[in-house]
């Protein structure tokens, strides 16, 4: 045990460490502007009210008020992270509301626009596609860009019954305009869902399996808006084109839902690959009915250019 002399001491120098720490605290707080302001407006918080109630003038002079003390939303300095201070006066007693700051106001709406896209494979850059990233001045994509922009500026209170149809070589940046119309509907508040053709059929496979295909289908049939990429590109079998890709296209076609698609071929040459079945067998008529629906929903859009993935 150590003598009391020794315990004494270092209690007096802690004391006197705090004492110190908390002049430096009080000087703080009532040099503050905002506490000043307070105090000022309030004639019913005197001297002593201050000093009685100094730990939460500290609270709410030393937390940010509109984000300006923090790095980032992540780095807030706040007791509730994503939270400002806001101060009343009730007599003589300081009182505290805590609201949601400007970026978790920020961070909750992106996560809200996020979770009105659905997707099925699609890559995470082209979750995160954005319009002002599109090339303007690019000649092979102007046409692209051009009626992009007027699709989106063109939507009121209610959804063109008509998508587009995008079409062009491998790697022209097709597949980046979905993520575009994605990311600006959902600012409108307005859901989709992208699918990447050839992981949409594998996931029909599947779910007949775990009887989940009537659902999945129900599903892609009456989301607001559907986009179906690199359609043609899936190992085709007459049971996905008839039953499945018929099906909600059908409905959509029906309902005036819009669909958008992106391909490697233009209509006539989609149809080719849709009439023959992985199994050989070729089917004309039922390929047709499927490119003619296709045109019933989406206005089509050639495409050129640069491979941009190489």
């Amino acid at each position: 045990m150590e003598p009391i002399q020794k315990s004494l001491q270092r209690w007096m120098k802690d004391n006197k460490n705090f004492q110190q720490r908390f002049a430096q605290m009080k000087r703080e707080v009532l040099q503050d502007e905002n506490i000043q302001s307070l105090i000022s407006d309030h004639p019913s918080l005197t001297r002593e009210a201050v000093e009685k109630q100094l730990m939460k003038f500290y609270e709410y002079q030393s937390q940010s008020k509109k984000c300006e003390k923090c790095p980032s939303r992540e780095g807030c300095i706040n007791i509730l992270k994503g939270y400002a201070p806001e101060a009343f006066v009730e007599g003589s007693e300081l009182k505290m509301a805590y609201h949601k700051c400007p970026r978790q106001i920020q961070h909750e709406e992106s996560r809200k626009q996020e979770s009105m896209i659905n997707s099925l494979h699609i890559p995470r850059e082209i979750l995160e596609a954005t319009i002002d990233r599109l090339d303007f001045k690019d000649p092979d994509r102007g046409e692209a860009v051009e009626k992009t922009v007027r699709y989106l500026e063109g939507i009121t209170d209610e959804l063109p019954s008509k998508g587009l149809y995008y079409h062009g070589p491998f790697g022209v940046g097709k597949t980046y305009f979905l993520g575009v119309l994605a990311n600006e509907l959902s600012k409108k508040n307005i859901s989709s869902m992208l699918i990447y053709m050839p992981e949409f059929v594998r996931e029909m496979k599947a779910s007949i399996k775990d009887d989940s295909m009537n659902s999945k289908i129900e599903a892609f049939k009456k989301t607001p808006v559907l986009m179906l990429d690199d359609i043609g590109a899936e190992s085709q079998s007459a049971w996905f084109r008839d039953e499945v890709l018929g099906s909600i296209l059908q409905y959509r076609m029906m309902e005036r839902l819009p669909v958008f698609f992106t391909s490697n071929y233009n209509l006539d040459e989609l149809e080719k690959v849709l009439m023959t079945s992985n199994r050989g067998d070729v089917e004309q008529v039922k390929a047709q009915r499927i490119t003619e629906r296709i045109r019933q929903l989406s206005t089509v859009i050639s495409m050129g250019g640069r491979n941009r993935r190489g």
